[in-house]
């Protein structure tokens, strides 16, 4: 599977913006599918999961409320919708996949990774 994360940009405190990932190859409904992100110094930090049949979704605390992750599989995308963004949510951002059906926290645990698509939100 490859993937292509787009949708990144500079907003303001308070803001939205919405995540894609584009995904290569035929077997993308059978992949658990992740959003991580990276701030400068920091470790990479998961973000949201949707299961392969996206009818189960997963939010750390940070974001649950905010952030809602979709996916649709006969377009091979995963979406991530943000909204009242903060300025701790500054960052780039990740598409993962991981043929597992279930979802982890751990960045090592995904398979496939996209580009990343940076994420800025000033004060």
């Amino acid at each position: 599977v490859q993937l292509q994360a787009s949708g990144g940009g500079l907003v303001q405190a308070g803001g939205s913006l919405r995540l894609s990932c584009a995904a290569s190859g035929r077997t993308f409904s059978q992949y658990t599918m992740a959003w991580f992100r990276q701030a400068p110094g920091k470790e990479r930090e998961f973000v949201s999961a949707i299961s392969y049949r996206g009818d189960n979704t997963y939010y750390p605390d940070s974001v649950k409320g905010r952030f809602t992750i979709s996916r649709d599989n006969a377009k091979n995308t995963v979406n991530l919708q943000m909204n009242s963004l903060k300025p701790e949510d500054t960052g780039v951002y990740y598409c993962a996949a991981t043929a597992s059906s279930y979802y982890y926290v751990m960045p090592e645990k995904y398979d496939y990774w996209g580009q990343g698509t940076q994420v800025t939100v000033s004060s």
